[in-house]
């Protein structure tokens, strides 16, 4: 079993500043590209920014500049570094990490998702 469990989110006024973390846990062999989605309100989740293993980043036009993904290989963990926050960055952010199991196994796994608003 691997667990996928976020932290970190909240309400925050416009330009400021977030951190997410997103731990994983349980029967890994190894931890391969490691990501962040969102979802607002009614509208499709979409891809946000990936780290591989080696620590290569990409980055969806709408945050490029503003958000930075990192990730702790000792820890299993995954962090979104997300400043300058804008109304239309309000979403729930779902981590995504495509892990190898202890059987060897490939699978996608997601976090259960944890809210953050951008209000004044």
């Amino acid at each position: 079993q691997v667990q996928l469990v976020e932290s970190g989110g909240g309400l925050v006024q416009p330009g400021g500043s977030l951190r997410l973390s997103c731990a994983a846990s349980g029967s890994i062999f190894r931890i391969n590209d490691m990501g962040w989605y969102r979802q607002a309100p009614g509208k499709q989740r979409e891809w946000v920014t990936t780290i591989t293993s080696g620590g290569s980043t990409n980055y969806a036009g709408s945050v490029k500049g503003r958000f930075a993904i990192s990730r702790d290989n000792a820890k299993n963990t995954v962090y979104l570094q997300m400043n300058s926050l804008k109304p239309e960055d309000t979403a729930v952010y779902y981590c995504k990490a495509v892990i190898t199991t202890s059987s060897l196994r490939q699978y996608d796994y997601w976090g259960q998702g944890t809210q953050v608003t951008v209000s004044s």
